[in-house]
């Protein structure tokens, strides 16, 4: 599946709720968000208007390593 390419901070961060994460702080800058399950996982994400695709796929690829599943079924939970 391939990600969009106008995805911005404030919309990755929308949807990274879906797999359990909340935002804990805001920042003009930045945004944090945690999740508590499995164990307590941090990711930072710029408040951009258009994030770099490299940045967004490190960014599934983390969460998805750390909540266990693939890369490819993560992006269907978040996109599809």
């Amino acid at each position: 599946m391939k990600l969009p390419r106008d995805l911005s901070g404030s919309r990755l961060a929308d949807l990274l709720s879906r797999v359990g994460y909340r935002v804990t702080r805001q920042t003009p800058r930045n945004t944090r968000l945690t999740v508590d399950t499995p164990s307590r996982r941090h990711i930072t994400i710029p408040v951009h208007e258009s994030l770099n695709l490299s940045l967004v796929n490190l960014i599934i690829g983390d969460v998805a390593i750390h909540l266990g599943i693939t890369q490819d079924e993560l992006k269907r939970r978040l996109f599809g």
